[in-house]
């Protein structure tokens, strides 16, 4: 088997499990975006459904990790090919723990139902709801950037990030004053303190994508570096 053959299938198992990445990011985007539906409505019927998926993203998250393992095994890469395939293995694991955020939020939604105090909480609801629709937009963003390997892109996503930071602090006030002037929903506003931490750490997993993106492409680890020094490290 000649050189030039050995390559092309590397290459289409390279890009076999980019795919596999996209597919299970396209997953945990959708769960997430049911999870702040069941919330928004108070959806019993969703959570669960939402519930449901974490198996299948588990399920993904170890066949892409074996095939991981299989392709380091047989082709021994160097470099930028060596780098795609660590970073791929961090981008799995954040993605599975987007997955995680998505069922915590879900299962927050079934005791807010049971609960009986839905009728009480719109306006809160209504608060998480938009920064969840940051964070999706986020991880949709980090997704395209790392289809396109676009480190531009990528540096957007970090940037973007504190955007959400913001708000979830924001809403941390608003919450503490909702709770201040009824009592009665201390119980389910802190359900939501909850909701609106899970939602952030989406928005962090989505950045520590953009960073992986940055580091197959460039080969330069940007974590930890101030965001307004990452345009000039990065070029």
């Amino acid at each position: 088997m000649n050189d030039k053959h050995l390559s092309t299938q590397f290459d289409a198992e390279l890009g076999g499990i980019s795919t596999r990445v996209l597919e299970m990011g396209g997953l945990v985007e959708s769960q997430v975006a049911q999870a702040i539906y069941a919330l928004s409505n108070f959806s019993n019927e969703t959570a669960a459904q939402v519930i449901a998926q974490e198996d299948k993203v588990n399920h993904m998250e170890v066949d892409i990790d074996r095939e991981l393992s299989s392709i380091i095994a047989r082709r021994q890469p160097t470099a930028r090919d060596l780098r795609l395939l660590i970073a791929v293995s961090k981008t799995i694991g954040n993605l599975e723990r987007v997955g995680d955020e998505a069922a915590r939020i879900a299962r927050t939604v079934q005791r807010l139902v049971n609960t009986g105090v839905s009728s009480r909480l719109r306006t809160p609801v209504g608060d998480v709801s938009f920064e969840a629709s940051l964070a999706i937009a986020l991880l949709r963003k980090a997704l395209d950037a790392f289809a396109r390997l676009d480190t531009d892109k990528a540096i957007e996503v970090i940037k973007q990030d504190n955007q959400i930071d913001e708000e979830f602090d924001g809403l941390m006030r608003k919450l503490i004053t909702y709770m201040m002037e009824d009592p009665r929903t201390i119980s389910a506003s802190i359900d939501l303190v909850f909701v609106a931490k899970a939602i952030e750490r989406v928005g962090d997993h989505a950045k520590n994508l953009a960073e992986q993106i940055i580091y197959i492409v460039k080969g330069t680890d940007v974590r930890h570096n101030p965001v307004e020094q990452l345009e000039s490290i990065v070029r």
